[in-house]
């Protein structure tokens, strides 16, 4: 129910402060009752029970009601033990769920209006009863409303949270699947070939391109695991090592060649530094499109192209397609696009003529 705050307490002490430098000056109209003793009692009671309206708030509204209540219908005139009512119904508003702060707020209601047929200087009915209603409904409403409005602010909030903590288990996964599935498919093609060679030579070689491949996929996922560890520095840690990106094009092409697949590689414009993310982005729609065609190109053979321009870098993957293989965008070009399109870039994959082409465009000036 929340600690007793400050400011609550400098609340209380400005209305009790306002009680008892007021109440002396109040007119008493005929018939109405003269301030005296008992009205300085319970007018205070009325301003320091609201010192509990955070902790307790319908144990406060309570018993300012019941001080207000019996106030007025001892005739005593209208004073700041109304003010005192209508902080402690805002605070009931503003802390208790709807339901039962309507029951306590339509019971509080029902409480004041009895005075209005007893106390003498109550207005005429009906309209007596607009202000005393308003004293209730008035804080009652803007509570509710201040209520409503850091509830939204709360799950708002939450719902920030979990997208953070989505957003990081998405970025995890495309960056597993990336660097395991480049890794697998380069180990299987390995092993396919390793079992059809007919020589103890060429075995060996093939068992050493797959021992390769998985050293070089289990680095690479050591260094991505340890980029997005909590509290763990970029680049901190011994023998790291390089983070993916464009310069480490030719040993993915390499790695690519030496799983049975001819790449064909072309770079044009003047290669140069881009912002980390861009980099990494590049290099893992590049290494993404490769493992594709490692594991359902036709044929075995692609041809990279890498254009560096003034605002902008264009890759481009494209190998033979079966005619009748259908496309279904996977997990993997799901990934691609989603990486490429959060850097502002844009990324087209499927079929063209004979070919299949993955075809990306990422700002040159993108997020670092």
């Amino acid at each position: 129910m929340g600690k007793l705050r400050l400011v609550d307490v400098g609340v209380a002490a400005a209305l009790t402060a306002l009680t008892l430098l007021t109440l002396q000056f109040l007119p008493a109209p005929a018939g109405v009752r003269p301030v005296d003793g008992l009205a300085y009692t319970l007018a205070t009671i009325a301003a320091v029970g609201t010192v509990f309206r955070t902790r307790w708030p319908v144990l406060t509204l309570g018993v300012v009601t019941a001080a207000t209540v019996t106030y007025l219908l001892l005739a005593y005139p209208y004073g700041p033990a109304m003010v005192c009512l209508v902080v402690a119904v805002y605070s009931l508003a503003r802390r208790r769920p709807l339901r039962p702060a309507l029951l306590y707020g339509a019971a509080t209601l029902a409480l004041l209006l009895i005075h209005v047929f007893t106390h003498p200087a109550a207005l005429p009915l009906p309209v007596a009863l607009v202000p005393a209603s308003a004293i209730v409904a008035v804080p009652f409403s803007i509570g509710i409303a201040r209520r409503m409005w850091h509830e939204a602010r709360a799950a708002e909030r939450t719902a920030a949270e979990q997208q953070a903590r989505d957003d990081e288990r998405l970025q995890l996964a495309h960056e597993v699947h990336d660097v395991v599935g480049h890794g697998l498919a380069a180990i299987q093609m390995q092993a396919d070939i390793a079992l059809h060679l007919g020589t103890p030579d060429d075995a060996t070689t093939a068992l050493e391109a797959i021992s390769k491949a998985a050293n070089e996929a289990l680095t690479e996922l050591r260094t991505t695991l340890a980029e997005i560890r909590p509290g763990s520095g970029r680049g901190a840690g011994p023998e790291r090592a390089p983070t993916a990106g464009l310069a480490n094009l030719e040993v993915l092409a390499q790695r690519v060649r030496s799983a049975g697949v001819s790449v064909d590689l072309a770079v044009t414009g003047t290669p140069r530094p881009l912002p980390d993310a861009v980099d990494l982005a590049a290099y893992r729609v590049l290494q993404e499109s490769l493992t594709n065609v490692v594991k359902h190109g036709a044929g075995s053979a692609a041809r990279v192209e890498v254009a560096y321009e003034p605002d902008a870098v264009r890759l481009a993957v494209r190998n033979p397609r079966t005619a009748d293989g259908a496309f279904v965008a996977g997990f993997g070009i799901t990934g691609m696009r989603h990486r490429v399109e959060s850097l502002g870039g844009r990324l087209d994959a499927g079929p063209v003529d004979e070919s299949f082409e993955v075809r990306a465009a990422l700002p040159a000036g993108g997020v670092a």
